[in-house]
């Protein structure tokens, strides 16, 4: 892909640090009372999510001049760019429901789109210390950072690369939703010699697939590409892919059917 012309490990960089400062904010909210209220769509919103989307917004535009910026609390206000060959896709704080339980199950994302295809993209989940990022094919990666507001990785912080595994036709790991796993997904998963189950909040699931900790995770419900994005960049950079169900690839920059997707399934080492 060749959309963004800049310096790609620059901008890679910057985006983790630009998501890191996001969850030092959102850990601030975190560690003291929540205040949930409603948007229009009837889901929850919270000051954490306008916050961290404040800290992102301006940084990208600083670090990427003239690339869009695709936003889920801008668009629910209202605020929609026109999107080009290449865009941000930012979901500020991912997994709100999570949020407000106090799971640790949440994340800030950041994806590049180029060409409908997420080229580049972090996922941080602050609670848990955990950022997963990757800039492109066997260019993904996982590392142990705690949220601070200079967006600084630890002198001693080795990021250690992510690769999916092999599924194990004697069994395997499927990943579920932890706030919207329903029986579609189970209906489907009986096509599947499943021996285990995780549940994760969030773009978690896909990182877990990345990470070579579970191997397929089926989605039968409403998400937004903002909510997916990241997590598709990260899995597909460590070997593993997102499709359609009738086995086409998930594309970005759906604007004829409001930017949610269809239904899907992330997979890693599936034959």
């Amino acid at each position: 892909m060749t959309d963004f012309q800049g310096d790609r490990n620059e901008l890679m960089n910057a985006l983790c640090r630009i998501a890191i400062r996001a969850g030092a904010a959102i850990m601030d909210h975190y560690e003291t009372e929540i205040v949930v209220t409603e948007k229009n769509d009837k889901t929850p919103v919270t000051v954490a999510d306008q916050d961290a989307e404040d800290i992102i917004l301006p940084a990208l535009m600083a670090a990427a001049p003239g690339i869009p910026i695709v936003s889920e609390e801008a668009t629910a206000a209202g605020t929609t760019p026109e999107v080009g060959p290449a865009f941000f896709l930012v979901d500020p704080l991912d997994g709100t429901r999570e949020f407000i339980n106090k799971n640790g199950e949440f994340t800030v994302n950041i994806a590049l789109i180029e060409a409908g295809v997420p080229t580049m993209g972090v996922v941080y989940a602050p609670a848990k210390n955990r950022i997963f990022f990757a800039s492109g094919p066997n260019e993904a990666y996982e590392c142990d950072v705690a949220p601070n507001h200079e967006g600084a990785f630890a002198d001693t912080a080795k990021p250690s690369p992510l690769i999916v595994r092999k599924a194990d036709p004697k069994g395997m790991t499927a990943v579920a939703s932890r706030s919207h796993r329903d029986h579609k997904t189970d209906e489907y998963l009986e096509m599947y010699n499943i021996k285990d189950f995780l549940t994760a909040g969030s773009s978690l699931k896909f990182c877990l697939i990345a990470a070579g900790e579970a191997d397929i995770y089926p989605r039968h419900g409403r998400t937004m590409e903002w909510d997916t994005a990241a997590g598709h960049a990260v899995l597909s950079g460590a070997g593993g892919r997102v499709d359609e169900m009738d086995g086409s690839p998930l594309m970005y920059g759906k604007l004829q059917r409001g930017l949610d997707n269809p239904y899907f399934i992330a997979k890693g080492g599936i034959d």
